[in-house]
């Protein structure tokens, strides 16, 4: 192998994941702003550009598909390399898959301001972007693929079954929910309509959510929680339940979000049924993430990497508990189109996504760049911190807002009116918006603290030899 795809191994995965980390401030920044305007909504300065429904698709598609996207691929693109025994070949491939998403992130956060925009959840932007979107995917694919088919061992470890079943799912899904007929350069409309449209919608939206979100970071887990406690994944056969369970339900538990909507009822059933299912596989994955940190107290007890990984497999217990709960008619009915749900998204997003993710980067930077340790374990001790009250004051605020709105939206009075009008309701609700905003402050401030401390650390002269030669 020469020269050039020997460095573009390396920097490849340094380019994803200085993205995966720029993003993550941009997309959270953005979401303090949103935040901001729920509580103080003079904050949008009566402009069209600057209001909460433009921002919002920015904080997410920044989060989902900025943050989390990169460091999908970043990590993926590692994992695939030391688990196979292999490098990746063609560099040029390798740079069009990485410049080729920030350029779709920096369409999206161009178009989708200025009222270009599909308008469906977390598929927001529209058909000349996604065309890019399915060439870098694809591309993306093919490079994964075929490392695995040039692997050097025998076995496919366990993190690339999570993370082709990413690849693949997300294609699959991509494609039909972005079918659409183009009608101008900045327009088309799609393919399906009305309740057949929502369906397809959710089967997208939360599988997204499902493996984008949730198979990705699993890969991700059982890769790099073994690195950080020194010890092997607790279970295997745990490993087949919680890959197999994921692919079986979560692909059909989408529905759930049509609960007493105009879709077929037996597919809101199916959507209930699936989602209860998958607490068993979403808990063993957890159970087995969690024996494997538990099976080294002692590094857990003075690393607070590990002690990153381990709240985030508690909170990624917490929120595959609270999904199939707000699955089931009765509970839905209460929790539907409150603040609830947004609460149940940032457990897992901020405490399952973003404690993994952070845990990830302090371990895996210094490596990258081949040095041995962080430049302030106190100002990762301070992180930590910042984080856990981030993330409390954050999910506490929204599950009360929700539990209170959800009984205001249904308390009638004997005549049958409703008790409680809408103004009622945004008066209940404001001074926890004002802690839903304090709590997004405290987790974007901890972001800060680590993005001096990787950088200050990468600045520090590096150990020759350093850069990626831990064991397989």
């Amino acid at each position: 192998m020469n020269t050039l795809e020997q460095d573009t191994n390396i920097a490849i995965v340094r380019y994803f994941i200085v993205a995966a980390i720029t993003w993550a401030l941009i997309g959270m920044s953005v979401g303090v702003m949103a935040a901001a305007q729920l509580y103080w909504p003079a904050l949008n300065f009566d402009s069209e550009y600057f209001q909460f429904g433009r921002l919002r698709p920015l904080h997410t598609n920044g989060v989902i598909f900025g943050f989390v996207g990169n460091m999908i691929m970043g990590t993926s693109l590692y994992v695939v390399q030391r688990t196979c025994v292999v490098n990746l070949t063609g560099s040029l491939l390798v740079r069009f898959v990485f410049w080729g998403w920030q350029s779709v992130l920096v369409l999206t956060f161009i178009t989708l301001p200025l009222g270009f925009t599909s308008s469906k959840e977390y598929a927001e932007p529209e058909w000349f972007v996604d065309i890019l979107i399915a060439l870098v995917w694809l591309s993306y694919g093919f490079l994964f693929f075929r490392t695995i088919a040039r692997k050097t061992v025998d076995h496919i470890f366990v993190s690339n079954w999570f993370y082709g079943s990413v690849i693949i799912v997300i294609t699959m899904i991509f494609v039909v929910n972005n079918l659409a007929l183009p009608v101008t350069s900045t327009k088309a409309y799609y393919l399906f309509s009305g309740a057949s449209d929502a369906i397809i919608q959710w089967w997208w939206g939360h599988n997204a959510v499902g493996f984008l979100l949730t198979a990705g970071f699993i890969g991700m887990n059982y890769y790099f929680i073994p690195k950080a406690t020194g010890r092997p994944i607790y279970s295997y056969r745990l490993s087949i339940i919680n890959f197999w369970g994921i692919i079986g339900f979560y692909t059909w538990a989408g529905t759930h979000h049509l609960v007493y909507s105009s879709a077929p009822v037996w597919i809101q059933n199916v959507g209930i049924v699936m989602s209860i299912l998958l607490w068993l596989p979403s808990w063993a994955g957890a159970y087995n993430s969690y024996m494997t940190i538990m099976s080294n107290r002692e590094r857990l007890k003075r690393d607070y990497i590990v002690k990153f990984y381990l709240s985030a497999i508690f909170y990624y217990a917490l929120s595959t508990a609270e999904g199939p709960l707000l699955a089931i008619r009765w509970f839905n009915g209460i929790a539907h189109n409150t603040h609830w749900i947004i609460g149940h998204v940032h457990s897992g997003a901020l405490g399952w996504v973003g404690l993994t993710c952070i845990a990830t980067f302090y371990y895996l930077v210094p490596r990258l760049y081949g040095r041995t340790e962080l430049w302030s374990p106190k100002l990762l001790r301070w992180h930590f911190n910042l984080a856990h009250i981030g993330i409390f004051l954050y999910i506490v605020a929204l599950w009360i807002a929700g539990i209170g709105q959800g009984y205001m939206f249904q308390h009638q009075l004997d005549d049958g009116s409703l008790a409680y009008s809408f103004v009622d309701i945004l008066k209940f609700i404001d001074p926890y918006m004002f802690m839903r905003l304090l709590g997004g402050a405290f987790y974007v401030t901890g972001i800060v603290f680590m993005i001096v401390n990787l950088y200050q650390t990468v600045k520090a002269p590096a150990v020759e030899g350093a850069q990626l030669k831990e064991a397989i």
